[in-house]
């Protein structure tokens, strides 16, 4: 007798006479059994559909620490000209080593620009102007979840934060952390830092590029350790209590620009209000070592002082 597999039939199992012949019993699986099945065969990689949090009305003690994701989707890329169109807030508890507790509140909400959406950004959002039109963000609401917040987490909140700022007030004045560049995420395996990849490596999928849908998405893959010693989380959180130092290399040589860019530099034409030159973000660890290599390698004088910035995350991510 032969067995066979029915991922869909109703019934617990079910022998019939096949056409030889020979007995074939079916069985039936539970979807608990279809996924260990599947998986032992060695020869798929199953995702889940990301289910939300359930936001509790009450937090349990422990997590005395409060954050909020947060991610906007906008008309296009200059924080100085475009425009916010949704945002997405997810407030939730954690404690001083990362460890993450409650979800406590959550606030989407659409607004209708000035000017039309850009078809490009439609197709990417899946936002229209008839789902905009006379809609407002709902600026009590969101400050209800941010003037609690120790932490607000983006991913990419160089982008996020210079929006929100330009925005409104109610985003100022917290310490920002970036679920990007503040996770070494290829350490724990992962191939790209994208929103899509993370999620899709940890064994999820998602409604992607709407605002809420990501807070959540990023929220799992954050919480989830991979087999590491910490969560992602709790190297982010850790990340964003660090000084880190801005130097800029101004009036360096013209023909030391190449050698600049490849170590990392990058180049501010100054309508940003911070000096027109190349830059570098560093560990505070690392100054004495960068000031060392400007004046040996680019400025060729050991007296050179470039201008150094120390910033916190109060700071980090502003425009």
């Amino acid at each position: 007798m032969t067995q066979q597999f029915d991922l869909f039939a109703s019934n617990e199992a079910a022998t019939k006479k096949a056409g030889g012949g020979s007995a074939v019993k079916r069985t039936s699986l539970n979807e608990e059994d279809m996924v260990r099945h599947l998986q032992a065969t060695g020869r798929y990689r199953l995702l889940q559909r990301l289910v939300p949090r359930a936001v509790v009305p009450v937090a349990r003690p422990g997590f005395p620490l409060k954050g909020v994701i947060l991610d906007t989707e906008t008309t296009g890329l200059n924080n100085r000209k475009d425009e916010i169109i949704e945002i997405g807030l997810i407030a939730f508890t954690f404690d001083e080593k990362g460890n993450l507790g409650d979800v406590t509140g959550v606030y989407g909400g659409l607004r209708q620009p000035a000017n039309p959406i850009p078809a490009d950004i439609t197709r990417l959002t899946g936002i229209t102007d008839a789902m905009v039109a006379g809609k407002a963000i709902d600026l009590a609401e969101i400050r209800t979840l941010m003037e609690r917040a120790d932490l607000v987490i983006a991913h990419n909140a160089g982008f996020d934060r210079p929006f929100c700022e330009a925005f409104s007030p109610v985003f100022e004045g917290k310490a920002w952390a970036c679920s990007v560049s503040e996770v070494d995420w290829s350490s724990r395996g992962f191939e790209g830092t994208k929103l899509g990849y993370l999620i899709g490596q940890a064994g999820y999928f998602h409604d992607g590029h709407r605002a809420v849908d990501d807070c959540f998405a990023l929220l799992e893959v954050l919480a989830k350790d991979g087999g590491s010693e910490n969560t992602p989380f709790a190297e982010l959180y850790q990340a964003s209590k660090r000084t880190r130092i801005r130097i800029f290399a101004e009036n360096s040589p013209f023909d030391m620009k190449d050698h600049l860019k490849a170590r990392g530099y990058r180049w501010s034409d100054g309508s940003d209000g911070r000096p027109k030159s190349w830059w570098i973000e560093i560990a505070d660890a690392a100054l004495e070592d960068e000031l060392l290599y400007l004046r040996s390698e680019i400025y060729r004088w050991n007296e050179a002082d470039p201008p150094i910035k120390r910033l916190t995350a109060f700071d980090r991510f502003r425009a």
